[in-house]
């Protein structure tokens, strides 16, 4: 063997092998026991990040793992290539999004290639391209018929510029994120998906997912958010009623004012008599939509001049607001305020001068008048609540309920966070909803023989806006039911739609229809998914929805599509910059030298600031190309630093240092293989860490514990390193080559062949192990005298005490201690240790 080992030439010559051999084409009719890995599919943006690098690393040792035990693997990839970034290129490069999406892709495929990863390019997809979102056209339509898809006028924000909708995320400060518009609200008609009507179903389900980080399924639960409470009405001094809801009806006696939505009829209504109310509404509608904009932005109401008569007491008149913090579509679009127990509520009360009253006492303190800035939320008992006094707050909640519904003014009732999935999109980039829009019939659903619904290619960017829409034949057709003139529906599906179901699409890909029940479910669920925590929301909510849906109108019979989830760390680079505040001027590594903790730009010699660490980004530039680290280290040395360094679910900080002690670490092993020969004799302290080891990284790998795996094998390869010459020794290294394999995928199927061994190591079953040697028959006990460590003895495990004593008073060490003399007390802890009183 050469003395080096030569990564490039390795990586080259077995990634060629794994190829012609349809090495990881994962097999339906295999007869062993099927294991899904999957990691969140990647956005075709361009290259690969270091990002994705680490992601897809950890998938991989599993898949290999999971190869290596027995198990047929399917570990496929594929790209989720509709979205809004395609369209940006569009306009800013003068280029078609698809040619840049798949311009992008062929990048992005071969640079995966190169880092070696066992996927199933077979079942390779993107989610662009007909053979895919046709069969989403498919299941759209099959929703519709059965219930679950319908159209409704919703409130969206419409930038006037570029003639789009945008989602909340793009809405900043009132304005549109590209164009600088202030952002209009809109009704327009939307297709929504009736995820309502699984919220217990999605709440429920959370429980039976024992493999799902704890923090994933609260942030699912409280985006669901049940909330059970009371739905009553107030009469209004004009006449009419207002229905609220509260989750909080034992605070009824603290109201001090009643808020309704902008959009509520109510304020609509004030608004055509107004045009104060009017400017008001208007300043709400260009205020943030977004449930955390409206956490964060100033409260603002508009006194109505309205009052509300409380439920209990005729004479107790509650003022009514227009507020920007009510949302129409969360309860009825109305609430009361009770400011001493709801923080937004206290707030807005203090901004407008409204009574605080405290209803449920602090401790001992239960006087009436609440002081302070911030709201009381905690336990206690009912104060200042008439017949609500001394109940605790569950007590007194179900006893409002039992007297509104008794009085025929309030129902208990249960309302979700959740609302219905609006799936409609105004953008070119996306699945055409299969619709036809007819003056006559309505909605139409297109023919299933005329599926897919194509995207024309012929479109321009020039104009902003959904090309769709000014396609001059595109959406011109004639009506399926009447064959009258109609128009093809040119919203566009989500793109959350497109990664709610490719893991049953990589399961099984027939021609014919999106999938067959019978192969997807002998893969599904998905045995183990990994992915970023951005996306432990909607991603995997839809996606959740999507199969329960399927199971719904019978095409399949899973629930739960993944049912084990690891949410990885990220990779965190230093930042470089020049400036401050928002002036900075950011450097990439590359333009900089860096010594001794100082950095200095290249071109002009002058200091440069080193900044926090935080995670790679190209707009702080201090993102590392795997393509060249790989080119220069091999792909096994950037595979090995992305397994060793930290904790997977933490961030892990990118080092030259790192990824240089991960290149020497491939060469020591490399080392350990050169010249390897035959040896007699036996070193069972050797055994015994070698099957320690093939157990530990075993289950390391398993629980995606890929840095402990990594810290037994540096144990290892030292014991090795150290040990003599022997069978024992040979036998060692020779199986060493299977350990790492998963994780030194070249190096490993390199040494193997050295080795003479037939086939691929990928091929190649995981190191049986010998359950004898994991338990120690040796152990160190520590000799002490008065107290102090002197000396320690490896001896027999479960000596008897005289043995032990007479092997610590014999020690060479003790002897001279003692100078002859005899101890004057000898205390014996078996197994551990030897203290002798002189």
């Amino acid at each position: 063997m050469a003395s080096r080992f030569n990564p490039l030439k390795a990586d080259a010559a077995w990634q060629k092998v794994w190829e012609e051999r349809r090495t990881f084409a994962a097999r339906d009719d295999s007869p062993k026991p099927k294991s899904y890995v999957l990691e969140m599919f990647p956005y075709p943006s361009g290259r690969i990040h270091m990002g994705h690098v680490r992601n897809y690393t950890m998938g991989d040792v599993l898949a290999r793992f999971r190869r290596m035990t027995g198990h047929e693997v399917l570990h496929p990839m594929g790209w989720d290539a509709f979205g809004m970034p395609a369209e940006n290129a569009a306009m800013e490069k003068k280029v078609h999004p698809g040619s840049w999406t798949r311009e992008n892709i062929d990048t992005m495929r071969a640079q995966l290639k190169r880092l070696g990863f066992a996927l199933d390019w077979t079942r390779e997809l993107a989610t662009c391209e007909p053979e895919y979102y046709g069969h989403e056209q498919a299941l759209f339509l099959d929703f519709l018929e059965a219930g679950l898809v319908y159209r409704k006028k919703a409130t969206v924000n419409w930038d006037p510029v570029d003639m789009t909708v945008l989602a909340n995320e793009q809405v900043i400060d009132g304005k549109g994120w590209r164009s600088g518009a202030e952002v209009e609200k809109r009704q327009l008609d939307q297709w929504f998906l009736k995820i309502t009507d699984f919220a217990d179903d999605l709440l429920e389900g959370l429980k039976s997912l024992d493999h799902w980080p704890d923090k994933v399924k609260l942030m699912q639960e409280n985006w669901i958010g049940k909330s059970q409470g009371l739905q009553f009405r107030f009469a209004l001094s004009d006449g009419r009623d207002v229905e609220v809801f509260t989750t909080r009806p034992d605070t009824i006696f603290g109201s001090s004012f009643v808020a309704i939505s902008a959009d509520h009829p109510i304020a609509q209504k004030l608004a055509e008599g107004s045009e104060d109310v009017a400017a008001f509404i208007a300043r709400c509608k260009a205020g943030g939509t977004s449930a955390a904009e409206i956490e964060t932005q100033e409260k603002l109401g508009f006194d109505t001049g309205l009052t509300a008569t409380h439920p209990f007491d005729s004479e107790w008149k509650i003022p009514v607001y227009i507020a920007n913090f009510v949302l129409m579509d969360y309860g009825v679009g109305a609430v009361f305020g009770v400011p001493a127990h709801d923080q937004r509520d206290l707030d807005f009360a203090r901004k407008y001068g409204l009574p605080v009253r405290r209803v449920v006492s602090e401790g001992d303190n239960e006087a009436p008048e609440f002081h302070g800035d911030e709201a009381y939320t905690g336990p206690g008992t009912l104060v200042n609540s008439h017949f609500l006094n001394g109940m605790d707050v569950a007590d007194a909640k179900r006893e409002v309920i039992t007297r509104a519904e008794a009085d025929g003014w309030g129902q208990g009732t249960t309302v979700w966070r959740l609302r219905d999935w609006g799936v409609s999109r105004q953008r070119y980039w996306g699945t055409p909803i299969p619709i036809i829009r007819c003056e006559s019939c309505g909605s139409v659903p297109v023919p299933r023989d005329q599926l897919p619904v194509k995207l024309p290619e012929d479109v321009s960017f020039e104009i902003p806006g959904n090309p769709l829409v000014r396609h001059p034949t595109w959406k011109h057709v004639d009506c399926p039911s009447c064959g009258g003139k109609a128009e093809r529906e040119t919203d566009t599906l989500d793109t959350f739609a497109d990664s709610s179901w490719y893991f049953i699409r990589f399961a099984s890909q027939p021609d014919d229809k999106p999938f067959d029940k019978a192969i997807a479910e002998q893969w599904l669920p998905v045995g183990q998914y990994i992915g970023g925590v951005e996306h432990a929301i909607l991603h995997l909510l839809y996606a959740r929805f999507f199969t329960r849906a399927l199971q719904h109108i019978g095409k399949l019979d899973v629930a739960e599509p993944f049912a084990g989830l690891f949410t990885q760390g990220m990779v965190t680079h230093e930042t470089y910059y020049r400036g401050d505040g928002s002036h900075r001027v950011w450097y990439n590594p590359e333009e900089l030298d860096i010594s001794g903790g100082s950095a200095t730009l290249k071109q002009d010699g002058q200091s440069v600031s080193i900044g926090r660490i935080e995670k790679m980004s190209k707009s702080k530039k201090n993102t590392v190309d795997p393509t060249e680290i790989v080119d220069q280290y091999g792909a096994d040395a950037v595979r090995w630093f992305m397994l060793s360094d930290s904790p997977p679910e933490r961030d892990l900080e990118w080092s030259e240092n790192g990824i240089e002690g991960a290149w020497r670490f491939v060469n020591r092993l490399w080392r350990l293989f050169d010249g390897l020969e035959d040896a007699q004799g036996e070193d069972k302290g050797l055994d015994r860490k070698l099957h320690q080891t093939i157990a530990g990284v075993a289950e390391d790998i398993e629980g995606l514990s890929f840095n402990k795996a990594v810290a037994k094998l540096y144990e290892l390869v030292n014991a090795v390193e150290k040990a003599k010459p022997s069978a024992s020794r040979t036998a060692a290294i020779r199986t060493l080559a299977r350990i790492v394999a998963p994780m030194v995928p070249h190096f490993a199927e390199e040494v193997w062949a050295t080795m003479g061994e037939e086939g691929l190591i990928a091929d190649a079953a995981w190191p049986q192990v010998d359950s004898a040697l994991l338990v120690e028959d040796e152990v160190t006990v520590a000799i002490q005298v008065n107290g102090k460590l002197r000396d320690t003895l490896l001896l027999p495990k479960g000596s008897p005490r005289e043995s032990v004593e007479a092997a610590a008073l014999a020690s060479e060490k003790i002897v001279r201690l003692l100078e002859g003399k005899a101890p004057k007390k000898v205390i014996v802890v078996p197994d551990r240790l030897v203290n002798i009183v002189a």
